[in-house]
């Protein structure tokens, strides 16, 4: 897959509430009302991950999970990182 162009980025951005492109990675922090419901939120992110075979970099805290997508075989962010991107905003519903 293609490292997406700045116009293809910014499009693909516009359909993603509250991702931002920052340090070469799709990157987002959701937030949650206790660490248990964080750590849930990130194993169900790891089980989409593995089906995808393709896998982010996760910080997990007390409330809070920072999820950040980037292809490295492809040297930057490509449509399988915003399409696994919406699919995380999916899971934390």
């Amino acid at each position: 897959m293609a490292v997406l162009n700045e116009q293809e980025l910014n499009e693909q951005l516009a359909g993603l509430e509250g991702w931002e492109l920052r340090d070469g990675a799709l990157r987002k922090r959701y937030s949650f009302d206790d660490f248990a419901r964080a750590l849930a939120f990130t194993n169900r992110v790891g089980g989409a991950a593995e089906a995808a075979n393709h896998h982010p970099d996760l910080a997990v805290g007390w409330g809070y999970v920072e999820v950040a997508w980037v292809s490295h075989d492809a040297g930057g962010v490509t449509e399988r990182d915003t399409q696994i991107a919406a699919r995380c905003d999916e899971l934390a519903t």
